[in-house]
């Protein structure tokens, strides 16, 4: 036994010397032509690589889809982070579009009020519609302006286009409007283009009736109708509205003025003429026994 531990010693002493040699003759040979630079060895350097490495792409793949997977996760984040963004932004825009519309239609509504055509001679002052009744038995408005305002009862209040009632009941600050649709509201008025007369009652709703006409086979529906200015308490020519038809034949008006949105109404200030003492003193001027009628009459005393 212990001789053919010898001998197996013997072979493989020198084996391992001479394998020891090769792989160092190997790796300096390796050196040398990784350390030649020509282009020849580096072709030769580039196919052996080739062919020792193996290919790592299946190793990749793991390592990949975790990137991607963190590069997908963090662009959803800040997808997120932009899309509450957007949606806060789009809140305050609505918001701003709101006010928007607003201001808009406020300005339409100023707007008209500054086109309403009326008579020169008179004036008005533009108030506030701060409340409204509320009541189904009741249609009037509640103005901020009133008697220090110098508001007077039975003036008329108008909106942009037409009339919308008359002042009854006048505060220090405020002032109480009956709108047409009240059913205590009679107006006066005059159909165009047929000139007649009639008078406009409001029975609570939307349109009011047509009362008094004289002859309803001159009247269309679509005519206009207007204030007449019987009465002095309205000036002529304010702009009430158009003549309709309801379902049972019966005519009333399609208000020209927007009950729905009540915000400025302009109140005239009109006062009536004074009334006519002496209709004699328009044609010409007084007679001389007129004149001397009071002396006589002091002599004969």
């Amino acid at each position: 036994m212990v001789k053919d531990r010898a001998q197996r010693d013997d072979y493989t002493t020198p084996l391992r010397r001479l394998f020891t040699g090769i792989v160092v003759l190997c790796l300096l040979g390796i050196f040398l032509i990784w350390r030649i630079d020509s282009p020849r060895v580096e072709r030769f350097r580039a196919q052996v690589v080739d062919a020792v490495v193996p290919s790592m792409e299946w190793a990749m793949v793991p390592v990949t889809a975790a990137v991607n997977l963190v590069r997908d996760f963090q662009s959803y984040q800040r997808l997120s982070e932009q899309n509450r963004e957007l949606r806060s932004e789009l809140r305050r825009m609505r918001a701003w579009k709101e006010a928007a519309l607003q201001l808009e239609q406020e300005n339409a509504r100023l707007l008209d009020l500054n086109n309403v055509r009326l008579d020169p001679r008179l004036t008005y002052i533009t108030g506030v519609v701060m409340a409204d009744s509320g009541s189904p038995f009741r249609q009037s408005v509640l103005l901020n302006v009133g008697e220090r305002d110098g508001i007077v009862d039975g003036w008329a209040a108008m909106d942009g286009i037409g009339l919308v009632g008359r002042i009854s009941g006048v505060g220090p600050d405020t002032a109480r409007v009956i709108l047409l649709t009240d059913a205590s509201s009679a107006i006066p008025a005059t159909i165009q283009p047929s000139g007649q007369t009639a008078l406009i009652q409001g029975d609570n709703t939307p349109a009011p009736v047509v009362e008094f006409l004289e002859n309803r086979e001159l009247v269309r529906p679509g005519d206009r109708v207007v204030t007449s200015g019987d009465g002095g308490v309205f000036p002529a020519g304010l702009l009430i509205g158009q003549i309709a038809e309801d379902p049972s034949g019966r005519l009333r008006v399609r208000l020209s003025a927007d009950f729905e949105r009540l915000e400025f109404l302009r109140v005239l200030r009109y006062h009536a003429a004074d009334p006519i003492r002496d209709p004699g003193g328009l044609v010409g001027p007084k007679r001389p026994e007129a004149l001397l009628l009071p002396d006589d009459e002091a002599a004969d005393g």
